[in-house]
């Protein structure tokens, strides 16, 4: 039987950030991965040659002294990772069709707060209120502070209020509201469910910056890869746990692998959906109100999207890349609905890629979508689908082509659309729980799987622990890093990374 410091399950951002950070620091680790490759949502795909975002597409924090920057500093990759700022005029532009308005963000924090000021005369003191609660949220929150990280922070009080609460107390104007709240698309959660505190530590990052990176989220999958070479960390793909064995006294000996083979480990980490976590938990480690609470947990919203390219054999073209947001009008909790039935919300991305000499327009179109809206078919998998399912993803494609073409209709005669892929197609190329884009809806007042687990030497991280995305994945594996270590190994070895 091997034997491990630690055993991490699930290779996305959350899994891949643990395993380096244990290896840094002496542990012997085994990441294990259900699916054929390490990465998850990270990992682009190919199409007709042409790489296509998955499911990372870009990330606030990553300006100078940002979360993310500090985060790629401790795992030693911050040369790898480049970031492409959307800083021209109009790459940020959130348009809602009901009120006939056009917003475009500047790059900055102080440049779009006086922009919005433009936008609304009259609500100076609330759009100035609300980016001072945002930044003293942020400034609180102890887990955004690597050097003082703590897996048990005091809660704030903008934790238990929701962001419809506060965005309703500071302003009546339904357009100000709607910008304020649009980032909630980022965390798949309404306004009226999400804490503020939540909403502001994932917002004001992108307030903040925007970025794309050079080759997507297969630059943090090469980076991970170069770093594990220097370290003790062995990678099964195609692989996961079948059952937890030998356990005594509220801990588990030693587990059984999908291919058979049996390992043990001092503690055990799992970054996957918390209802996948809840399968492989031996049952008599469980009371009925753990099953409860984590059964509850109710999935944030997912995408359908499209996927495309426009060549440009002339060389004449807009190279930067821009993000255009459709929103049929400002009001967000209906358009966050699962039982809305008018037009979907629809982020249209537009990037350059060169291949093979050739510069393409890469579009990642997504609109949102939730796993319920594809019940019927969920007992399928993908490749051996019915007809009327195929039927219902073409001509979704059709009309989501169709919206991309009246926002750009220069392509009209150049756009070649490479396919679609819809929360059930996410559900099985990825391995994921339901399809959703950000694991469980976080909301107002619930408490996420973080830590130790009820059986003592498992435990919890990923995006449905802290907070969803990059970001608050990266995050929660900081946190949990913590806690293995310990605080005084730990906090040597944040000082020595991050002041090298």
């Amino acid at each position: 039987m091997k034997r491990y410091d630690n055993i991490v399950v699930g290779s996305g951002i959350s899994g891949l950030t643990l395993a380096l950070i244990l290896g840094l620091n002496g542990r012997k680790v085994l990441l294990i991965e259900k699916a054929s490759q390490i990465g998850g949502s990270l990992a682009r795909f190919r199409c007709k040659g042409l790489p296509f975002d998955t499911g990372f597409h870009f990330t606030g924090a990553f300006s100078k002294g940002g979360l993310l920057c500090d985060m790629l500093k401790v795992l030693g990759m911050e040369e790898e990772i480049k970031p492409t700022f959307l800083t021209k005029e109009g790459a940020m532009r959130f348009i809602f069709k009901k009120e006939d308005e056009v917003y475009d963000l500047p790059h900055g924090l102080d440049n779009l707060i006086a922009k919005l000021k433009e936008y609304f005369p009259g609500e100076e003191n609330a759009i100035t209120k609300c980016f001072d609660m945002m930044e003293r949220v942020c400034d609180n929150t102890v887990a955004m502070d690597l050097r003082n990280i703590s897996l048990a922070p005091e809660p704030l009080d903008e934790d238990f209020v929701s962001t419809d609460e506060v965005l309703n107390g500071l302003t009546q104007n339904r357009s100000l509201k709607g910008l304020l709240s649009a980032y909630c698309m980022c965390y798949g959660t309404k306004p009226s469910e999400s804490s503020f505190a939540n909403h502001s530590r994932v917002s004001l990052g992108l307030y903040q910056s925007v970025a794309r990176v050079k080759d997507g989220g297969d630059a943090f999958i090469r980076a991970f890869k170069k770093k594990f070479q220097n370290v003790d960390i062995d990678i099964k793909t195609k692989t996961f746990i079948t059952k937890c064995e030998d356990v005594e006294n509220d801990s588990v000996g030693w587990f059984i692998l999908s291919d058979g083979e049996e390992v043990a480990c001092r503690d055990c980490i799992f970054t996957i959906h918390p209802k996948e976590i809840l399968k492989i938990l031996p049952e008599e480690g469980l009371s009925k109100a753990f099953i409860s609470r984590v059964s509850s947990y109710e999935e944030s919203i997912g995408f359908f999207s499209v996927y495309g390219a426009v060549c440009h054999d002339d060389g004449e073209f807009d190279s930067e890349p821009t993000i255009l947001s459709l929103f049929p009008h400002g009001e967000v909790n209906k358009l966050l609905d699962p039982g809305y039935a008018d037009d979907p919300v629809l982020v249209i991305m537009k990037s350059t890629e060169e291949i093979g000499g050739k510069f393409y327009s890469m579009i990642n179109a997504l609109e949102t979508a939730f796993p319920v809206y594809e019940e019927k078919w969920a007992d399928s998998v993908t490749g051996k689908r019915s007809k009327d399912y195929d039927e219902y993803k073409k001509n979704r494609i059709k009309a989501i082509t169709e919206r991309i073409l009246k926002a750009y209709p220069e392509y009209s005669e150049s756009l070649e659309i490479m396919g679609g892929a819809t929360t059930l197609t996410f559900r099985d190329y990825l391995h994921s729980y339901d399809g959703s884009a950000y694991g469980i809806k976080q909301k107002v007042g619930q408490y996420n799987l973080l830590g130790k687990l009820p059986v003592r030497n498992l435990h919890a991280a990923g995006q449905s622990s802290v907070l969803p995305g990059l970001v608050g994945a990266m995050m929660s594996s900081f946190l949990i890093g913590r806690s293995l270590i310990g605080k005084d190994e730990y906090s040597s070895f944040m000082k020595r990374r991050l002041d090298s």
